[in-house]
């Protein structure tokens, strides 16, 4: 962003474009003819001579300089900063082997639960500002992958890191929520809140979902739980006798009621999605029920350039006077 910060001296620029015109015009009217020889065009001119021609160049280029140092050109950057403190959010996202099951389509592509979380998540995290994530991933055990951050763009980035089995081939939800919990404390808020979505049964871990659910209450952390993919079978690719891909269905449960209960106890809501879409809105549901409000700070900070000019003014100034009054002094 370039701006002059006293715009108004550059009007001296007029007034001298003005004196300048009103030079011209007079230096066309000739009151005295004086008699001159024919060949002293021929003549060659010395160094002094050409220089004073340029002479009176030199004070109006320095004017010129001067007035628009005295204008002060500026070129400013703007920055901005949050001041509202936001929520503290953690995702806590099931990586289990029931996670590859192949019951969600993006694009008429088939595409894994996971691999259609993560783009709806990725959607969710860009429509927040100003608030802290976190993310927790959990199979048979729960870690935390990314403490609370408002770097959104690493958030992302872990985000498609993530892989199927990377914490184990079980479920333990009780787990995640403690870890979760433990992360939401490393950062004072006013409103802390979990996202937990799984796919299975809690069938893992050291602490029970109910009394992980009993703790956040207590803690004042509220839950909400989503439910991901349709029971019964679904259908994961696996190889074959010969080492090929090939289809085979397998049972997959969620305990709804557990969900249910974890989100009940935490003053959180319960959500089912089967498929991209109910999943998208689900996410948008809660973008809404959490909205912050950003309080950001906006201010331009700018770089003075008049010395570029003034320098330069001032030198050709000394330069024509020190000529003027000198080796190229003119008498009337």
């Amino acid at each position: 962003m370039f701006r002059f910060a006293s715009p108004l001296f550059l009007i001296l620029l007029l007034v001298l474009l003005v004196i300048l015109l009103i030079k011209v015009k007079q230096g066309e009217k000739i009151n005295l003819k004086v008699s001159r020889l024919s060949f002293e065009d021929d003549l060659p001119k010395s160094f002094f001579v050409t220089l004073s021609r340029v002479l009176v160049s030199l004070k109006y280029i320095a004017l010129i300089l001067l007035i628009i140092g005295m204008a002060r050109p500026q070129s400013g950057t703007q920055k901005s900063e949050i001041t509202s403190k936001g929520i503290n959010i953690i995702l806590a996202l099931d990586l289990s082997e029931s996670m590859a099951a192949l019951d969600f389509k993006k694009d008429n592509q088939i595409v894994t639960r996971l691999d259609a979380v993560k783009n709806v998540v990725k959607d969710f995290i860009i429509k927040r500002s100003g608030d802290r994530i976190g993310m927790v991933v959990f199979g048979s055990n729960a870690f935390t992958q990314l403490p609370l951050t408002r770097d959104y763009n690493t958030i992302s980035f872990m985000l498609s890191k993530l892989r199927i089995g990377a914490a184990g081939p079980s479920t333990a939800i009780g787990d995640a929520i403690g870890i979760s919990l433990k992360r939401l404390k490393d950062v004072k808020s006013k409103s802390n809140i979990i996202i937990l979505l799984t796919d299975g049964k809690s069938n893992s871990g050291e602490i029970k979902p109910e009394i992980a659910a009993d703790i956040a209450r207590e803690q004042k952390v509220k839950i909400y739980t989503i439910g991901v993919g349709s029971r019964g079978k679904a259908p994961f690719l696996v190889k074959n006798v010969f080492g090929r891909d090939q289809y085979a269905y397998q049972r997959v449960d969620i305990d709804i009621d557990m969900l249910k209960l974890i989100a009940s106890k935490t003053n959180g809501e319960f959500f089912k999605a089967e498929n991209i879409k109910s999943l998208d809105q689900i996410y948008n549901m809660i973008d809404k029920l959490e909205k912050t409000e950003v309080k950001v700070k906006k201010w331009i900070e700018y770089k003075e350039y008049y010395l570029y000019f003034l320098i330069p003014a001032l030198i050709l100034l000394c330069i024509y006077i020190l000529l003027s009054n000198t080796r190229l002094m003119r008498i009337p």
